[in-house]
């Protein structure tokens, strides 16, 4: 499946002496500037009708024809798995990822995901880089996540997050009891020695990453905390709670396995045994919409599993 896009414009007289693949970038912002770039070394953006390097310098007044194909970017098989779509428009989609459901095919993971139900839902997300996911979240966090319709929008939801033009905030359960809210500012990168694992690093090894945090409630020996992310790294909620002494309830590769509070009520201990995932849901998602510039606000409620271990906690509390 393929779609033809033609294009012809003229290159502004204020673009004199600027680059050509610069100046497409503004020419034609529903593609992204890596895109145009390929398309001019593979000769389908013609100036003046004949092929022109992207560092070519322009003079103004140029014509441009720009006729390139759109091909399939990903590979992966529609299912028909259900998708609860909490906004639709012509131009995205937020969705609300449940608990257990990864989002991108990979290693053991081929289908059964978030992209393979999007393609189901709409087969013509097979054109956009990742089936338009532009963000992820961990296979065991549940909660909301925006997903591109359009190249235009994947442009600009890219650029928006590379911006933190994209407000994401968490609900978390942590071991301990947190006296204060904080920050922790500290570079992750992949762990020296587990491959499946992130890791706090030095600045030359690590990607800079900044996650907010304040309290919600303590409880006995848990609280419970909202996050905010500045960046969005691998993992990086569950990496800096368990860097600050306090990971995530239930997280299987930073939790550092089951803990039960002294005197724990046999619910709660129950509660805690069969709670097999790490306790982060992504309950509220807000930016501009790309094409119109309004502002969209969009909440989760806490999944049942979540609710039910809250609720435990504030009896044994109690």
């Amino acid at each position: 499946m393929t779609t033809i896009i033609r294009h012809r414009a003229v290159v502004p007289l204020a673009a004199a002496g600027r680059r050509f693949d610069q100046t497409l970038a503004l020419m034609f912002p529903d593609y992204s500037r890596s895109r145009l770039t390929a398309w001019v070394k593979a000769g389908a953006v013609t100036l003046d009708g004949a092929p022109a390097a992207p560092r070519h310098l322009l003079r103004g007044g140029e014509r441009v024809q720009l006729e390139a194909e759109l091909e399939i970017e990903v590979a992966s098989s529609p299912e028909d798995i259900a998708l609860d779509i909490v906004h639709e428009d012509e131009h995205l989609l937020v969705m609300n990822k449940p608990a257990g459901l990864v989002v991108h095919p990979g290693a053991g993971n081929a289908a059964g995901t978030v992209l393979n139900a999007l393609l189901h839902h709409d087969p013509k997300l097979a054109e956009l880089p990742r089936g338009g996911i532009v963000h992820r979240l961990d296979k065991d966090t549940s909660g909301l996540m925006v997903v591109a319709k359009t190249l235009a929008t994947h442009t600009a939801l890219v650029d928006m997050l590379s911006r933190h033009a994209v407000e994401r905030q968490y609900e978390a359960i942590v071991l301990g009891t947190l006296i204060a809210g904080g920050t922790v500012d500290a570079p992750i990168g992949r762990h020296m020695t587990d491959r499946l694992r992130q890791a706090v690093r030095d600045e030359e090894d690590g990607k800079h990453a900044v996650t907010h945090y304040r309290l919600r409630e303590r409880f006995r020996a848990h609280t419970l905390i909202q996050c905010n992310l500045e960046t969005g790294r691998t993992h990086q909620i569950r990496v800096h709670l368990a860097h600050i002494g306090h990971p995530l309830v239930g997280d299987p590769l930073y939790g550092g396995g089951l803990r039960l509070p002294k005197g724990a009520t046999a619910e709660l201990v129950g509660v805690l045994r069969g709670f097999r995932r790490q306790a982060l849901h992504a309950e509220r998602l807000a930016f501009e919409h790309p094409a119109d510039g309004r502002f969209m606000q969009f909440k989760a409620a806490e999944p049942l599993d979540l609710e039910i271990l809250i609720r435990a906690l504030k009896e044994d509390a109690g």
